[in-house]
């Protein structure tokens, strides 16, 4: 099965990080998504149960959840749902499990800080860089001429693309 479910709900307990032999990181978490729902006789918000899902959020997902998330905050959580069935001998049950794609704070419940990590890549020697004629919105490879009416400003930053690449980023 590979259904892939979005869910909101609050963390059961804090991440915990493990490592495989392989180097594989890997943090898992309980997330409980509960019901609420209007009763008109008591004119009160009433519980109407929760779904509780085992979370396994792997590589570079998995250390910013455990860098991040705590028990009790409240996340909206979209990833790949896994249902299956299990028996140790004296009991048997069903488990629901799901492999984040992604997972952030919900913020109807509040704020939060945003820190972007660096990644890690190989270098690129800077002759593969050259810039183009075409503006502030234009440096392209070596063989794609660009007009030569435009130039860019000498005080803005003008972005890069790699040599053998058509699109700029």
């Amino acid at each position: 099965m590979n259904d892939t479910i979005t869910i909101t709900g609050n963390l059961a307990n804090d991440p915990e990080l493990k490592h495989t032999q392989d180097g594989l990181v890997i943090a898992s978490f309980r997330v409980g998504s509960g019901r609420r729902r209007f009763d008109k006789p008591s004119n009160a918000w009433v519980d109407a149960g929760t779904n509780w899902y085992a979370v396994s959020a792997f590589r570079s997902l998995g250390e910013h959840v455990h860098a991040s998330l705590r028990r009790g905050d409240r996340v909206v959580l979209t990833g790949r749902l896994r249902i299956r069935s299990w028996e140790n001998g004296t009991a048997r049950g069903t488990a629901v499990e799901i492999e984040a794609d992604a997972i952030g704070h919900d913020l109807m419940w509040g704020t939060t800080v945003f820190t972007k990590v660096a990644r890690a890549s190989a270098p690129v020697p800077e002759e593969a860089w050259e810039p183009t004629n075409e503006g502030a919105d234009a440096w392209a490879a070596p063989g794609n001429p660009a007009p030569s009416s435009a130039s860019p400003s000498a005080e803005e930053p003008r972005p890069l693309a790699l040599v053998g690449t058509e699109t700029p980023f």
